[in-house]
């Protein structure tokens, strides 16, 4: 059970003094999984940006052809202190992205090793500045976005998960889980049937997913208007991104307190689960390539999206 990991994650998370040591001390006895930090300073405070990867037994890691898949926990950070104590509903994408990694360690460690590798990646901050935006305030981060992509979109991912606590706004009315499109070099394609059809598998109800805009898809800095940075990664990779949103049926405000709810977290770390293992097995796909050639041949490129524009 996915629950089992995320609580570890959640508990280990909940406190004023942890880094990227500390998260880096859970995979102490998985052997075969690496886990790398860095600490990066930034303006106000400083994170830790923390790297791991499960091998696949056929992984491109030592020297096999399986598919690489990426996991990215999105956030701000994982605390605002001394503003806020305890932690923040913005670390839910950090727990879920490290829990995820955890199951896969564990499953690794008890025989059931996936075809390919999976690149796991997040920062942790727990003192990171908020931000005011509408309508409820954001969490800041300590890092700009241009630093976060550089150290969490590893070009070894070959398709990725966003994993991002998305619960200030009104445009989701539903508490648990959500998918966006697929997102590919600054083209909004259709919702995968694959991550459809996994998305029932592991809920055990109806797929829910959330609309994205233009906007959305845009780099941050430039002045326009983004529901959360959960498709931030998009803009820095042409590998595919599709966002995973941790919900509520009220907006919450990112950096409020008390806010998260462990089930909701595990069921994204269990869908992350199922599509690692049928992704680097070669049997899911994010996008249609055929398709996806079709409309760029008849429109062309949008990778302008990926970058400040030309003002």
């Amino acid at each position: 059970m996915s629950l089992k990991q995320t609580i570890t994650v959640f508990e280990t998370m909940d406190s004023a003094y942890v880094n990227g040591e500390t998260i880096k001390a859970l995979f102490a006895e998985y052997p075969q999984v690496t886990v790398t930090v860095q600490t990066v300073p930034g303006e106000q405070c400083k994170t830790d940006f923390v790297k791991i990867v499960i091998p696949g037994k056929k992984g491109k890691s030592t020297g096999g052809t399986a598919p690489t898949f990426g996991i990215i926990g999105r956030l701000g950070g994982i605390g605002a202190r001394p503003s806020r104590i305890g932690m923040v509903s913005d670390a839910d994408g950090a727990v879920a992205a490290v829990a995820s990694a955890l199951k896969l360690a564990d499953m690794q460690k008890n025989g059931d090793v996936l075809a390919g590798d999976v690149i796991v990646s997040t920062h942790i901050c727990p003192d990171a500045p908020t931000q005011p935006h509408e309508p409820v305030d954001f969490m800041g981060s300590p890092v700009g976005i241009l630093t976060m992509n550089k150290h969490e979109v590893i070009p070894e991912m070959e398709a990725i998960l966003s994993i991002d606590t998305t619960k200030g706004n009104r445009v989701i009315n539903h508490k648990g889980i959500a998918i966006s499109p697929t997102v590919k070099e600054g083209y909004i394609l259709r919702v995968s049937e694959d991550l459809l059809r996994i998305m029932e598998m592991t809920t055990g109800a109806l797929p829910v997913t959330f609309p994205i805009t233009m906007q959305d898809i845009t780099p941050y800095g430039n002045d326009l208007f983004h529901i959360n940075s959960i498709l931030q990664p998009s803009v820095a990779t042409d590998a595919p991104v599709v966002g995973v949103a941790i919900t509520a049926q009220s907006a919450v405000p990112g950096c409020g307190t008390g806010a998260s709810h462990e089930t909701d977290i595990a069921l994204a770390v269990k869908f992350a689960v199922e599509v690692a293992k049928e992704y680097t097995n070669g049997v899911t796909k994010f996008y249609d390539e055929a398709e996806f050639a079709h409309i760029t041949a008849r429109y062309g490129s949008m990778k302008i999206l990926q970058t400040m524009g030309n003002v």
